[in-house]
């Protein structure tokens, strides 16, 4: 999650957030999770176990948090402090999760405050597991986690395959980057019934158009405007496919990403998958034109002259010509990225591509746009009038869109 995203914002934002952290060496991470959290405005009680304040201190989480941390089941507060934080959570993300954890939570032990508190709460519970590639393979670990998901109902988060600690290599058990467990933490806290289990496809990011093997046609759309509404989208339930041109974006968690290039190969992907959407945005900036002819070799100016001619041809509408393959009853979104007459342009596309919900913006305004991390945005519908919105994030943006998005598919369902 980029800098710029982390502030006061839903699902997030106003919403009790107890993290349990137990004790491995993956709970350096742990701090940086919970600074994160609080920069999005929720509210954070860290638990510590015994064991984990053998490799973070409790200060370190008061000083990103500015609650204390929290490590007695006997505290001054009382005995029934696991009571207090099990009603008052909102949602409770152990991370990272030992297997010495994984196994008390499965049988229900209360021999400390974070596993007293899962016993008494209602909340979700999200568990990281974070361990040796061999410990989490051994059939009592996994037991315990199916344990967990299947009879607890517990989300299981990870753990992902990457370097361990010092010496053991690499493999699965490595406890997820920080900026995904949040993205878990918010679809348990966003999840709502317009979005849960519907499909969701977005198009997102550039096309690029080969003029030879070096040098392509293409625009400086970074992706950001899409990848945050395929974000979103996924924390408010939907299964989503984000179908993206060239970024050097992270891949948003929990989406099915499909990479292409050229506006053709983002046609056949869209043409593939939006007969099962329930909803389809189309946020990719797809370049009008490629070249009539590629070339095989690099053009030179040696060999080209002072003047090179290139004939274009006009890439396919995606849009429009997967407009017959929608699914009845779908909503539809598109983008309108202009550079005059903003709205006139945009209702002239809102009616010619048959969407529901259109979203324009000028590509020449500060702050607004490519490569900048803010937006400002007008909504077009044909059935209201046009709605403008301040200067945003686009994750903000994203938000405001899905809001208009629900309304239409709580009216139809």
């Amino acid at each position: 999650m980029s800098d710029q995203a982390l502030i006061p914002r839903r699902p997030w934002n106003g919403r009790h957030v107890v993290l349990g952290v137990t004790g491995g060496i993956a709970a350096y991470k742990s701090v940086q999770l919970a600074r994160d959290l609080t920069r999005l405005g929720a509210v954070v009680d860290a638990v510590l176990t015994a064991s984990a304040q053998k490799f973070v201190a409790p200060m370190s989480f008061q000083g990103v948090t500015g609650r204390p941390a929290l490590t007695d089941l006997f505290s001054p507060e009382g005995g029934a402090l696991h009571i207090r934080l099990g009603r008052e959570a909102d949602v409770i993300c152990v991370a990272p999760a030992t297997a010495d954890f994984l196994a008390r939570a499965a049988h229900g032990r209360a021999d400390d405050l974070i596993c007293t508190t899962l016993l008494a709460t209602r909340a979700p519970v999200l568990v990281c597991p974070a361990m040796n590639d061999r410990m989490f393979a051994h059939p009592q670990v996994q037991a315990n986690l199916a344990h967990l998901r299947d009879r607890l109902r517990y989300r299981i988060v990870g753990p992902a395959e990457g370097a361990l600690a010092v010496g053991e290599g690499e493999g699965p058990g490595r406890m997820l980057d920080p900026w995904r467990i949040e993205e878990h933490i918010g679809r348990a806290l966003g999840e709502e019934q317009p979005f849960a289990g519907r499909s969701v496809l977005v198009t997102a990011g550039p096309t690029r158009e080969a003029l030879d093997p070096v040098r392509y046609l293409g625009n400086r759309s970074s992706g950001r405007m899409g990848y945050a509404l395929a974000q979103a989208a996924w924390r408010r339930g939907a299964k989503v496919s984000l179908i993206s041109g060239p970024s050097h974006l992270n891949s948003p968690e929990g989406v099915d990403l499909v990479r292409v290039e050229t506006a053709v190969e983002m046609h056949d992907a869209v043409s593939a998958l939006i007969p099962s959407a329930d909803v389809t945005v189309f946020a990719a900036a797809v370049a009008d034109f490629r070249a009539a002819e590629g070339r095989d070799q690099k053009m030179k100016r040696g060999t080209e002259g002072p003047e090179v001619s290139i004939s274009l041809t006009a890439n396919p509408d995606i849009a429009s010509e997967t407009r017959g393959q929608r699914k009845p009853g779908s909503v539809a979104v598109g983008f309108a990225l202009e550079t005059e007459d903003v709205l006139e342009h945009a209702a002239k596309k809102l009616h010619a591509k048959g969407f529901d919900l259109l979203v324009a913006n000028d590509a020449l305004e500060s702050g607004a746009g490519f490569e900048v991390p803010t937006n400002r945005v007008t909504l077009l519908s044909a059935d209201s009038a046009p709605e403008e919105l301040p200067l945003l994030t686009k994750e903000e943006v994203a938000e405001e869109v899905l809001d208009r998005v629900a309304a239409r598919l709580t009216t139809s369902a």
